[in-house]
C-alpha cells in the first residue's frame, strides 16, 4: 500500500492524465459511432429480412444468415476477421477504422433483432389498416411503425451501447489506443498494475454509469402509462 501512496503523484502527471483522458475520447468515439453505425444498418437488415414476397427470399435469407452468423461468433474473432480481411483489400488500413468496421458489424447484427422486436411488437391492425389507406411499405414504416416502437426498441438499445462500452477493451488486442491499451501501457512503465487497472476500472464506470442512468430515464419517459393512476376522478 505504502509503495502505490508513492506512486500516485507520478502516476497522475499532467502528460498520464492526457493520455487517459484521451483514452476515455476514443472509447467513447468507438461506442457512439460503431454502435450508431450498426444501429442504422440494423434497420436496413431487418427491413430486408420482413420484406414479403418470393422474389425476396434470397434477401430474407442472406438478413437472417448475416445476423444468426454474428450473433455466435465472439466479438474477439469478429475484429480478427475485420483486420485480416480487410488487410487483403486495403493496405495499411488505421487500426481505428478496424475496431470501428468489427463494433459496426457486431452491433448491427445484436440491435437487429432489437429493432426487429420493436417492429413485432406493433398490432397487425395498425398495418393492415395503414395498407387499407394506400399508405405503401416504406409510408407504413415511417408514420405508423416506427412511432409506436420507438419505445420498445430504444431501451434495450442502450442497454447495449452501455455494456459495449465495456467491451471496447477487446479492441486492445489490436493495439488500438482505447482505455484499456493506455493501462497496459502505464503498467508496462512500472506502476503498480493495482493502481492502473483501479483507475482503469473508475473510469470505465464514469463513462457507463451516466449512460446507464440516461438509459433508465429514457425507458421510464418512454414506458406506457398503463399503470398511471388518472389526474381526475370521476364522479
Amino acid at each position: 500500500m505504502e509503495e502505490i501512496l508513492s506512486e500516485i503523484p507520478a502516476f497522475f502527471s499532467p502528460t498520464n492524465v492526457r493520455f487517459l483522458v484521451e483514452s476515455m475520447g476514443i472509447t467513447l468515439a468507438l461506442t457512439f459511432f460503431g454502435c450508431g453505425l450498426g444501429f442504422l444498418f440494423a434497420f436496413f437488415i431487418v427491413y430486408a429480412r420482413q420484406t414479403p414476397g418470393h422474389w425476396a427470399l434470397p434477401l430474407r435469407a442472406a438478413a437472417i444468415f448475416y445476423v444468426e452468423i454474428f450473433r455466435r461468433i465472439p466479438f474477439l474473432v469478429t475484429i480478427f476477421l475485420v483486420l485480416f480481411g480487410l488487410a487483403v483489400i486495403v493496405k495499411n488500413a488505421s487500426l481505428f477504422a478496424i475496431a470501428l468496421i468489427a463494433i459496426c458489424i457486431y452491433a448491427t447484427a445484436y440491435t437487429a433483432d432489437i429493432i426487429r422486436g420493436g417492429f413485432e411488437s406493433v398490432a397487425r391492425q395498425q398495418i393492415e389498416a395503414a395498407q387499407a389507406m394506400n399508405f405503401g411499405r416504406w409510408r407504413t414504416l415511417i408514420h405508423v411503425v416506427l412511432p409506436q416502437s420507438w419505445p420498445v426498441i430504444l431501451p434495450p438499445a442502450m442497454v447495449f451501447m452501455v455494456a459495449f462500452v465495456k467491451d471496447t477493451a477487446l479492441v486492445s488486442q489490436l493495439g488500438v489506443f482505447e482505455l484499456t491499451f493506455r493501462g497496459k501501457e502505464l503498467a508496462n512503465q512500472g506502476f503498480s498494475a493495482v493502481l492502473v487497472y483501479t483507475t482503469v476500472a473508475l473510469l470505465y464506470f464514469a463513462m457507463s454509469y451516466p449512460l446507464t442512468r440516461f438509459g433508465q430515464w429514457l425507458e421510464k419517459r418512454l414506458a406506457t402509462p398503463r399503470s398511471q393512476k388518472p389526474q381526475r376522478k370521476l364522479r
